[in-house]
């Protein structure tokens, strides 16, 4: 069966109606079948009113099922038509609506991934199936309206002026999950860009932002087409394959639940990304990456795509790898492979060491599997394996291997073999092996140094190496396997140049681990250094384990390493050891406290203060939580008056001085008098977001009230101002505040995807004691929820109630607390429940057991290895 076309008429000109729950919707679908066999269209929607397959006009009754509608006796060339009536979603799932609080405007946008198409028009939701595109929109005639294809004619009905008609170019072939409508009173800019090539052909590409007309005053549209311009000159040098899909439009819409979806034509990004407070230039860099991130798309993912959701990996992990390098080959920002390294690899290394981890190409045996696979294996995880790889047969070979690539299966679908078939023509390698043990298998490689040396003691100065060997712990969680892996990497050799002098490299040399154990005899009679660091430079994905003498220079002396990768890749190996409990979790989050006042890249500051916070909430003992919490609160108070005025850094502690007074009360005087303007702190702006952080910390107290959260609402009428309120109202410390979060929550369907997220938010700052008594209906509503709402907003309810917060007892055993047994409990008594809920489950569970984990390791350290003062 193939698709040739679709024609999709869309009437939305009710949304501003809000009684007005669906539109009407109708698909022409062009295809060919084998003569006499079956086949079903997907739709999700209010109610089907018609079905024409070749001219017959087919029962209602017979042919609808569910999501389904059956297609019988089909001729080798069929056309169908499907009229009926879309509903309009809150969830940010089909054809999302919302009303601005700030004005009142109504904003419509499509998001379809992986299988959300069907909630908008009947369509055949399979990604190998492609076709061209149609679209015609009814709406407003004042509002602006946008879809994958340049408009092509636009009609003010004589019968009714105050709608007109939208007509769409046909788009190239392209899958249905990618297709997409934009319309409402939207602020447009415009620009282009243009490619001449050297046969004298000059490619031009119309250029549009969008965002909502209350955000107009932050849109920032220079810089975003700054970047835009810079993406498409880098892509086009890199792919040597021009852009394929006419305009290049980027909508920042409402209530997203993704940071972006690479739509061809209309890229679709949240608009948080347009700053109406100060962001950190970290935060501008991130916007960047995600951008890039998206244009990457346009060929992996767009011009060529997976067959189907097990090969997501062939455009998610290219474009992840590709969306950094273009930030750090086409932009100023110079630290884009750094903050991969510390923060997109951290999620990678937390979802591979889960129970539910899985295979770079992964068994995706239905929707909601491919749903709950847009993770960090897929993405962080793939990209890291695709950094190795490119260590591996070159960087030129590679990209000549993706230029292949694009131009054997140009809009066509492809699996992983095609890739490594056209890699393997451009590097001349035989990729099966390393594409068995690394995209094939599941989890994370542990590598640590075994070092001897020449037993002189290192204060001489003439302590050498006498032999280094480099051990591969590799045990898959999925299958209980040893899964040791080939790992092309750096070891790096640092000392401190002079006493009182930076911590620098003074040498390296490249390795291949391959196997448990690998020698490194290169290093045999150079000086032992104070640091030895395994996978120097971050080329491969493996969490790293110092030795003894190296975690010690770490410890007392990480400030000095001058190099800004090597200190990230030194964070990340006090965290994993902090999160596996092999060194207690308040060890880390002292040394959060001595050297993040000097941590000058800002994507580093702002990760290791959210692991530190992480870390009080739920690795440190609770027997030592207070007095940890208070003396970090300590240390963020002090830098938010000491950082440099206006700096990032001050805006970053700023921000963790409300998170942590959410549960320390030693600085909420401040926060009050900032709030009221008593007090000020010379440099730091209080503005929305800072003010909407500082009460929801006041009212997890019980010190702001609901008069003074109205007032606070009253003056900042935006979406986020609404989200704020709604978590700073849930906060509140009482238990008939708190039902009343679970209950909207829980029991109704009225909040918005990001409402419902404020509110869980605002319900999980309590004490675990206050909450202790939803332990029972969580697990009670568990299939009541996923079965009554959609698998995003279910998802979000799930994990988010889940009741994470918990103590160990002194002396308990982890897998025996209360929370940790209902859990296994349930999961025995549900065998039966759906897979993505049991998966979600298991996933909350096992970072509980994590969490309880480290605090036993916490708990005994005190009297064991570590002694913490």
């Amino acid at each position: 069966m193939s698709t040739h076309s679709y024609e999709v008429s869309l009437d939305v000109r009710g949304a501003t109606d809000p009684d007005t729950t669906g539109y009407p919707s109708r698909s022409v679908i062009n295809f060919s079948a084998t003569p006499g066999s079956s086949t079903f269209l997907d739709f999700i929607g209010e109610s089907v009113h018609s079905v024409f397959l070749n001219g017959k006009d087919l029962p209602i009754a017979d042919v609808v099922d569910g999501s389904r509608i059956r297609l019988d006796n089909l001729q080798a060339e069929n056309q169908v038509t499907v009229t009926a009536i879309a509903r309009y979603s809150n969830s940010g799932e089909g054809m999302h609506r919302f009303v601005d609080p700030a004005d009142g405007k109504v904003y419509l946008y499509t998001q379809y991934e992986p299988s959300d198409a069907r909630r908008v028009f009947a369509n055949f939701e399979q990604p190998d199936l492609k076709a061209e595109f149609t679209f015609h929109v009814m709406a407003p005639s004042e509002w602006h309206v946008a879809s994958n294809g340049a408009e092509a004619d636009r009609v003010q009905l004589t019968s009714d002026p105050a709608t007109s008609r939208w007509d769409f170019a046909p788009t190239k072939r392209m899958s249905t999950y990618i297709t997409s409508v934009l319309a409402g009173p939207y602020f447009k800019a415009e620009d282009h860009w243009s490619k001449r090539f050297d046969d004298g052909r000059v490619l031009e590409v119309p250029l549009a932002l969008y965002c909502r007309a209350s955000l107009k005053e932050s849109f920032d549209g220079d810089k975003l087409f700054g970047l835009t311009k810079a993406g498409l000159d880098f892509f086009h040098g890199l792919f040597d394959y021009p852009y394929p899909w006419g305009k290049y439009d980027q909508a920042f819409v409402p209530e997203y639940n993704l940071g972006a979806m690479e739509n061809p034509g209309l890229v679709t990004f949240t608009d948080k990304y347009i700053y109406t407070s100060r962001a950190t230039d970290s935060q501008y860099q991130g916007r960047a990456n995600t951008l890039m991130h998206e244009m990457a798309h346009m060929w992996f993912g767009d011009l060529v795509t997976m067959a189907w959701w097990d090969d997501l990996w062939l455009k998610e992990s290219l474009a992840d790898f590709m969306g950094t390098l273009a930030v750090d080959q086409a932009t100023h920002w110079d630290t884009a492979w750094v903050n991969f390294a510390d923060k997109r690899k951290a999620w990678a290394y937390v979802q591979d060491q889960l129970p539910t981890t899985h295979p770079i190409v992964a068994d995706i045996p239905d929707l909601e599997a491919a749903k709950q696979n847009f993770d960090g294996i897929t993405y962080a995880k793939g990209a890291s394996v695709l950094k190795q790889l490119v260590a591996y047969v070159g960087f030129e070979a590679f990209i000549q291997g993706a230029r292949r690539y694009f131009r054997d299966h140009e809009f066509g679908n492809t699996s992983l073999q095609d890739l490594l078939t056209a890699l393997e023509s451009s590097s001349g390698r035989d990729l099966t092996g390393w594409s068995a043990r690394w995209l094939q298998t599941s989890g994370i490689s542990t590598l640590s140094a075994d070092i001897n040396d020449d037993g002189v003691r290192p204060e001489s100065g003439s302590n050498r190496l006498a032999g280094v060997s480099i051990r591969q712990d590799a045990l898959d969680p999925a299958t209980g396997k040893t899964e040791n892996r080939p790992h092309l990497l750096k070891v790096g050799l640092y000392d401190f140049d002079g006493e009182d002098g930076p911590l620098v490299r003074t040498d390296s040399v490249t390795v291949e681990v391959n196997g448990a154990l690998t020698g490194v005899p290169e290093l045999d009679g150079k000086p032992r250094p104070a640091l030895l660091l395994l996978n120097d430079e971050d080329l491969s994905y493996a969490k790293v384990r110092l030795d003894p003498l190296s975690e010690a220079t770490v410890r007392t002396s990480l400030d000095r390493i001058t190099d800004p990768m090597a200190r990230a890749l030194c964070w990340t190996a006090l965290w994993d050891a902090a999160r596996d409990g092999v060194s207690p979790a308040e060890l880390y989050v002292r040394a959060v406290q001595q050297f993040a006042p000097t941590e000058t890249g800002m994507g580093v500051l702002l990760n290791i203060q959210s692991n530190a916070m992480a870390a009080l909430k739920h690795y440190v003992p609770a027997e030592s939580r207070g007095d940890m919490r208070t003396r970090f609160l300590d240390t963020a108070v002090t830098q938010l008056h000491t950082a440099a005025s206006s700096s990032d850094q001050q805006l970053a502690w700023a921000r963790a001085t409300a998170e942590m007074s959410r549960y320390e009360d030693s600085a909420l005087t401040l926060l009050r008098g900032l709030l009221d303007g008593t007090q000020a702190v010379p440099g730091l702006t209080v503005d929305a977001e800072l003010r909407w952080a500082f009460w929801h910390a006041l009212a997890a107290h019980g010190i702001a009230d609901k008069t003074e959260l109205d007032a606070e609402l009253a003056a900042d009428k935006t979406a986020s101002g609404r989200a704020g309120h709604a978590t700073a109202l849930a906060a509140w410390p009482d238990p008939e505040i708190k039902a009343a979060a679970w209950n909207s929550v829980v029991n109704s369907s009225e909040l918005s995807n990001e409402l419902l997220s404020a509110t869980i938010t605002g319900f999980n700052t309590a004490p675990a004691g206050l909450l202790n008594a939803y332990i029972e209906p969580y697990f009670e509503c568990l299939e009541r929820v996923w079965s009554e709402r959609s698998i995003e907003i279910a998802g979000r309810i799930v994990r988010g109630l889940y009741p994470s917060q918990q103590d160990l007892e002194a002396d308990a055993v982890p897998a025996e607390h209360p929370v940790v047994r209902r859990t296994t409990d349930w999961l025995e008594t549900h065998p039966k429940a759906p897979r993505a809920l049991r998966r979600i489950v298991i996933e909350q569970q096992s970072h509980l057991l994590r969490a309880l984990t480290a605090q036993a390791a916490g708990a005994a350290a005190v009297s064991q290895r570590y002694r913490i003062r």
